[in-house]
């Protein structure tokens, strides 16, 4: 399983998870084996200062991408992720390293997320 995930910083494990996916300017890869084990990492800044609908979800599926554990994502970006066959998990929150160990062992607490946050409303996105 190879899981994203949209990071303040880019400095590994120990990064937080970004607000927004949308505004983040970087991304960990995560890739998980059958084990739960984490087998590697990398961390990847967003090509682009401006993205439009679908740039983001196309720009991680060429990374072979199959799921997205973000913070907040509005529901047209995560029907973008699902018609790319990716999985989205939102209300996450935290340090990446908990976020992953949490999700592996099945122990992922999500937070409410307000599915209407859009670029025209970004003022009001938690």
């Amino acid at each position: 399983m190879r899981i994203a995930f949209p990071v303040k910083y880019g400095t590994g494990l120990d990064d937080e998870i970004e607000e927004h996916f949308g505004r983040a300017r970087f991304y960990a890869i995560v890739e998980v084996d059958g084990n739960g084990e984490v087998i590697k990492f990398s961390s990847k800044e967003v090509p682009f200062t401006e993205h439009g609908p679908g740039d983001i979800p196309n720009w991680l599926k060429s990374f072979e991408v199959d799921t997205v554990i973000a913070r907040g994502m509005g529901q047209k970006a995560v029907d973008f992720f699902n018609k790319l066959g990716i999985n989205v998990i939102i209300g996450a929150n935290g340090r990446l390293k908990d976020v992953i160990h949490d999700f592996i062992h099945g122990s992922l607490k999500t937070e409410e997320w307000d599915h209407e946050c859009s670029h025209e409303n970004s003022g009001n996105c938690h």
